[in-house]
């Protein structure tokens, strides 16, 4: 079974579709709305707004939540990892909840961050070599902090990085834009995904 791409109708999955291919992973981009079928993985990639993206995903998240407790290896992405708390200051819509509170505007007063910025953590776990690494954002709101944060970066203030849960990955940088340390976050998924089938 292939790994599946949901698709909330915004931005170019084009870049994350090969930076998974070029990982051994089959991709199937499926609409959000219409969720993971039996899928070895399920990838929730990193562009758009809150408000729309939770929208289009509602009718597939009871079936996106039962896949993750089942043990299906997951990545968030931007976006996508917001997607993982209960809902947004940048709109109305109710996220998968996994991430307790609300996603908030970045404190820095210029947004949004666009560019290269440098990881702090994670310090253990098959993540552990992306600390002091340069990875590559573009956003403007963050998650809340919380225990399963793994690794921060500082723009103004320091925010969530990477949550890692079980099978769950999410960064809120774009792993596929961040050259060999966003190669190690989709390897890492990769190998999940391998275990798993």
């Amino acid at each position: 079974m292939p790994v599946h791409l949901l698709d909330y109708g915004v931005g170019n999955l084009h870049s994350l579709t090969k930076a998974l291919e070029r990982s051994g992973l089959t991709v199937n981009t499926v609409p959000a709305k219409e969720g993971p079928q039996d899928a070895d993985g399920i990838v929730l990639p990193g562009v758009g707004a809150f408000e729309p993206a939770a929208k289009e995903l509602a009718p597939a998240r009871e079936a996106v939540l039962d896949a993750i407790d089942d043990g299906t290896p997951f990545l968030g992405v931007c976006l996508g990892m917001q997607l993982l708390a209960e809902g947004s200051k940048e709109g109305t819509g109710e996220g998968l909840g996994l991430i307790p509170g609300n996603v908030e505007r970045l404190s820095h007063e210029r947004i949004p961050h666009i560019g290269w910025n440098t990881l702090e953590g994670p310090h253990e776990g098959p993540l552990a070599s992306l600390d002091q690494r340069h990875v590559y954002y573009v956003h403007s709101y963050v998650v809340p902090d919380h225990a399963d944060v793994t690794a921060y970066t500082t723009y103004g203030d320091a925010f969530p990085a990477i949550v890692q849960r079980d099978n769950v990955i999410a960064t809120q940088f774009h792993p596929e834009k961040s050259s060999t340390a966003g190669r190690i976050v989709i390897d890492t998924f990769a190998q999940r995904v391998e275990e798993r089938t």
